[in-house]
């Protein structure tokens, strides 16, 4: 990445939302910022639920000729007409989504702090993978995703990198000159107003 590029917004929804409300509020976001990719992460586990919510979510982004992924269901992918999957174990499934989705899908792959699991994901084929959590969360073992991770591999990996999980205005500003995305999800969806908060948190990649 230029130095002179900032890092694009790469938008994960909520892990639960209501079908008759949500599609509104990310249609509000998508046209207030420049968003390169909407990635789908519903907890549920309900294939017809998730099925529905894709569907709908992917005619609002495909409409503004945005990206649309799902976390991990490959056979969704597919099925669905989606533009790719995201995994969420690494390194391991790679290859097979690869080969399932076809040289044009999009395939990510979330690495949370493995070097090493970067790069077999970016040998395997994966076209990005994603380190964090970058900022203090409740959830995992603690461990995050720290900046000397995103420095190095923005000076030695061409492959490009999303920093996510617990962003601030603060990370973002000192993480933007070594990451190519920011993955902004629950940090936006809380608020009353999602495409101000996110407004701020871009405007913070101007120091």
């Amino acid at each position: 990445m230029a130095e002179t590029e900032q890092p694009q917004i790469y938008l994960i929804t909520p892990p639960a939302f209501e079908l008759s409300s949500f599609p509104k509020t990310l249609a509000q976001v998508l046209d207030s910022t420049e968003i390169a990719c909407v990635r789908m992460s519903l907890a549920s586990r309900d294939e017809d639920a998730l099925s529905r919510a894709a569907d709908t979510l992917r005619e609002v982004c495909h409409e503004r000729d945005v990206a649309f992924v799902i976390d991990t269901h490959v056979v969704l992918a597919q099925r669905l007409g989606l533009d790719g999957v995201h995994l969420t174990d690494g390194s391991r499934s790679v290859r097979l989504a690869r080969d399932e989705l076809g040289a044009d899908a999009i395939v990510g792959s979330y690495c949370a702090q493995s070097r090493h699991d970067g790069m077999t994901a970016g040998e395997a084929g994966a076209d990005y993978v994603c380190f964090g959590p970058v900022g203090a969360t409740s959830l995992g073992d603690g461990a995050r995703a720290e900046r000397d991770l995103f420095e190095w591999w923005s000076a030695m990996i061409e492959l490009p990198v999303v920093a996510e999980g617990a962003l601030d205005e603060a990370l973002i500003r000192d993480l933007t000159p070594v990451t190519d995305f920011f993955g902004i999800g629950e940090e936006i969806w809380g608020n009353d107003d999602p495409a101000a908060t996110l407004a701020r948190l871009v405007a913070a990649m101007n120091g």
